[in-house]
């Protein structure tokens, strides 16, 4: 028989308990019947009294009765009294007879001594059952016990965090369950009472409200309960709070007990009005045919999703984790989480953040009894689940873990030892308080060259995804060579220094895995630009062979005038100190017009420009033998401006040139390049 706490976790076997009347019978079979007939009321603790004196006769002493104690125990959650009457069970010293508990009984002793934190013993045991047992999915099952047993052996606490209970003014002696925080505001659902609840038909029954508390600082106020009678209804108990980030729409389930287990269980929902909470609604996904619990809000293929638990039929057994689409006031059919997330035993209470799913699990391989466990999800599939390690988690069952949008304060539902348990360490769940320390994180750079700090320099901080440069962070700092930036949780960045007149240095590194606050040091050493080297030597001198046209490049003519113009001089004295230099150079000295004009015409008037810059030569001493004068006329135009287009003068004058070109003596000559100025 599973307890409630583990099919409803609203309310557990422990409070609904009655101290009825003293036991007065003496004999064991009386003691045992009357163990019975409180035991079928569902009042444990009066039949544990019964039984436990029944024993204490030595004949009585018998496997069955004390399985039978060893198993109330267990429901109570009494992990150190459990683990002594289980080992009653299993050993050789206590046994009259051949055992029929066995190997099963070992299975459960070694998960108790596993929540009773004694990790080496429960993996002597958990192998010794496996080496025993026959059924196959129970063998499985205990395979994940042993890794949780062995994992947890050699688990340190997570540094940075711790887990506190949250006082006794949040938690009664009785257990809490589901807080939800909205601002200052925590909800919870609880029985509320310090007193030992009777149920023996005289007194109104317990059921499960929302409570709720402000908080002032770091304390909380007393508890009162939710006055709404749309939300609490007589003969249900209330639990699983959920809220959206509104604060404005609840979801919480309705609950009715058949004896001793869930008999019934939806999922309501109810909006904030002027008025307080509206009506509540079921959601038509329930079902009077399974149960449905533990709402929770988050996200999922881009649209609102509500997770849940459901034993509904094509799970895996169990209770799994499901999720329906928030479609406005419709919600789409239920769809399972699949077996990476749900296992052969049960997964419980949901919470989603930021594309990351936490639930509690005694399926997958745990410290202690229920485990929470995360899983991110990647927009198509969901990580294999992760156990979040202690002081999340303890030897006992932890199960709603919640935390801030910040991430750094939350809350975890545990019966771990240091509660405020009534009848024994580990009976009932406490609220605890989840704090993590704010994790700072930042970059001192520093600038360098040749070992050398280099001040002045441009420091940017890019920050990455999959290789992907995303936002930029640029400092610059002219008088020092040091950098601080702030960083980001799991991110990937790049470093990169500048500055005119050195090579660029990167650095990339990341803050993956840092959990406690960290300021990262990088150094970049910038190399200096070596300067370029010098331009190669200019030749002044240009080289012009026998008959190649050397044009005299400021020896322009006005139109129809044939004199030579003072500006020409420069070039025609070039000339006269070549024809000096090489006393044997015989050259032709050619003249061109434009194409104004007619052709017979433009031909005499090069001819006479030609003679005319032969004989400026002459007067200065050249042997007229050693000058050909050619005129050319309009035979050689030079570029658009040929007979009948329309160009300005200074187009034509372009081609109103005169040239001249070695027929005979040196074969070749050399002229400084800035001695002749040439045009065009």
């Amino acid at each position: 028989m599973r307890s409630i706490v583990i099919l409803f976790l609203v309310i557990t076997v422990s409070v609904s308990t009655a101290f009825a009347q003293p036991i007065r019978t003496s004999t064991p079979d009386a003691l045992i019947k009357e163990g019975e007939e409180r035991l079928a009321a569902f009042d444990y603790y009066s039949a544990l009294a019964s039984f436990e004196k029944a024993y204490k006769d030595k004949d009585s002493r018998d496997n069955e009765l004390a399985y039978k104690i060893a198993t109330l125990h267990l429901q109570l959650r009494d992990y150190a009294k459990a683990e002594k009457w289980f080992k009653r069970v299993v050993n050789k010293k206590y046994r009259k007879s051949t055992n029929p508990f066995l190997p099963e009984a070992r299975l459960t002793y070694g998960r108790i001594l596993k929540q009773n934190g004694l990790y080496m013993e429960a993996i002597e045991e958990l192998r010794l059952y496996i080496s025993e047992a026959e059924d196959v999915n129970k063998i499985e099952m205990a395979k994940v016990d042993l890794a949780g047993a062995q994992m947890a052996r050699d688990m340190v606490d997570i540094t940075g965090m711790s887990v506190d209970n949250a006082g006794k003014k949040v938690n009664s002696k009785y257990p809490e369950y589901s807080p939800v925080q909205f601002g200052n505001q925590l909800f919870f659902t609880a029985m509320r009472a310090d007193d030992v609840i009777v149920l023996d038909g005289k007194t109104k029954d317990y059921y499960s409200k929302v409570f709720t508390s402000s908080r002032s600082g770091d304390e909380w106020a007393e508890p009162v309960a939710l006055e709404n009678t749309n939300i609490h209804r007589e003969g249900y108990h209330i639990g699983n709070i959920a809220l959206d980030k509104s604060g404005q729409t609840m979801y919480f389930t309705r609950a009715a007990l058949d004896g001793n287990n869930l008999g019934e269980s939806n999922i309501f929902v109810s909006m904030m009005g002027d008025d307080g909470w509206g009506a509540a609604n079921s959601l038509s996904i329930n079902s009077d045919e399974y149960i449905m619990k533990q709402p929770a809000i988050g996200e999922l293929f881009g649209e609102a999703a509500l997770f849940f638990i459901s034993d509904m039929p094509g799970g895996y057994g169990g209770y799994d984790v499901y999720y329906s689409a928030i479609r406005g006031d419709t919600y789409g059919p239920p769809v399972n989480l699949g077996p990476t997330i749900n296992t052969s035993a049960d997964e419980e209470t949901p919470f989603y953040k930021d594309g990351a799913i936490y639930f509690s699990s005694n399926g997958h391989p745990s410290i202690g009894g229920f485990d929470v466990f995360t899983s991110t999800w990647d927009g198509s599939n969901w990580s294999a689940p992760t156990n979040m390690g202690k002081p999340y988690n303890s030897p006992a069952d932890d199960l709603y873990y919640s935390i801030d949008e910040e991430g750094y304060k939350g809350f975890v539902v545990s019966n771990r030892i240091g509660g405020r348990s009534v009848k024994s360490k580990t009976c009932c769940d406490d609220i605890w308080l989840v704090n993590i320390d704010k994790l700072v994180l930042d970059l001192l750079a520093t600038t360098f060259s040749d070992g050398s700090p280099l001040a002045g320099t441009t420091v940017d901080l890019i920050s990455m995804s999959e290789s992907t440069m995303g936002e930029t962070d640029q400092k610059n700092n002219a008088a020092a060579n040091n950098f601080d930036f702030p960083l980001r949780e799991e991110r990937a960045y790049r470093l990169i220094a500048k500055k005119d007149g050195f090579f660029p240095d990167t650095v990339d590194f990341n803050t993956v895995g840092l959990v406690t606050s960290t300021t990262i040091e990088k150094k970049l050493n910038l190399k200096p630009v070596p300067p370029p080297p010098p331009p190669p030597p200019v030749d002044e001198w240009e080289v012009y062979e026998t008959n190649t046209p050397i044009e005299l490049g400021n020896i322009y003519y006005d139109y129809d005038k044939a004199n030579i113009l003072l500006e020409a001089e420069e070039d025609l004295t070039v000339l006269l100190e070549l024809m000096n230099k090489y006393s044997d150079m015989v050259i032709e000295l050619s003249s061109h017009t434009d194409a104004r004009g007619k052709a017979p015409y433009n031909q005499q008037l090069s001819q006479r420009r030609a003679q005319s810059a032969t004989d400026w030569l002459v007067e200065r001493g050249v042997a007229i033998e050693r000058i050909k004068p050619v005129g050319y006329g309009e035979e050689q135009i030079r570029n658009e401006c040929t007979e009948g287009v329309k160009c300005d003068d200074d187009t034509h004058r372009y081609n109103r040139r005169t040239e001249f070109k070695i027929l005979s003596g040196p074969t070749s000559i050399k002229i400084e390049k800035k001695r002749l100025k040439k045009k065009g």
